[in-house]
Order: C-alpha cells, then sequence, then structure tokens
C-alpha cells in the first residue's frame, strides 16, 4: 500500500475533505493528543467516509453537522489487526507518518478510493 500523498486527490476530493477538515479539526487536535497521552497509539489516524465503517469510533457524524464525510477515530495497531496494514508496511508508514502536533492522519476511504492522506492543522 502507498502510503504517500496522491496527487489524484486533490481534484476529486480535496475540496470536500478539506472543508469538513476545517470544520472538525480542532475535535481532531484534541483527539490525537487523547489517544497519545493515554498510550493508546503514537499514530493516531482518522478515517474519513461517506458511509459507516468499522475502523475505529464514530467521532464525528456528518449529518448531524451537515458535513460529507464521517470521521472516525483509530489508530495504526487497529489498522494493523484489521489487515489493512500487512506486516510490511509497519516500518513505512511509521517513516512516512508525519508530527502529530503538526498533521491529521486521515485514512480517506470512499467505494474507488482509499488513501493515506496527511493534513495540516490550521494554525490558530
Amino acid at each position: 500500500m502507498d502510503y504517500f500523498n496522491d496527487p489524484e486527490l486533490n481534484g476529486k476530493y480535496l475540496g470536500t475533505i478539506t472543508k469538513d477538515f476545517a470544520i472538525v479539526s480542532d475535535t481532531l487536535k484534541e483527539a490525537s493528543y487523547q489517544i497519545r497521552k493515554r498510550d493508546i497509539s503514537k499514530y493516531p489516524i482518522f478515517v474519513f467516509a461517506k458511509q459507516e465503517v468499522p475502523l475505529g469510533s464514530l467521532l464525528v457524524n456528518a449529518d448531524e453537522l451537515n458535513l460529507q464525510w464521517h470521521v472516525y477515530a483509530s489508530y495504526v495497531e487497529l489498522f494493523i489487526q484489521q489487515g489493512i496494514i500487512g506486516a510490511d508496511g509497519i516500518d513505512s508508514f511509521e517513516e512516512n507518518y508525519k508530527n502529530s502536533d503538526e498533521f491529521c492522519c486521515l485514512f480517506v476511504l470512499d467505494e474507488e478510493f482509499t488513501k493515506f492522506v496527511f493534513v495540516p492543522y490550521p494554525e490558530d
């Protein structure tokens, strides 16, 4: 699995993801901090999906906030347990993971698209 940002994301998804991310970024930043502070994982992952998915806990319900994407809080160990990241991809994932205080790790999941994306948190 390729863990780099995909240029194809820019046209089709980036606009809607960025719009929703701007609304929920404070919530995601706090959730990321709590996941790390409580030693749940060093690698929080937030799943952006337009449908229900069994990847973590629902953090933001798109319907309640009039968003396009539901957001689930998860972490790398769960992705490994579920086989999304194979044993041969763990090192690559960790090497490419960006600073959690500055970037949010998103796993964008749609019917025809699945990709890890790192989005910078807005400056305060």
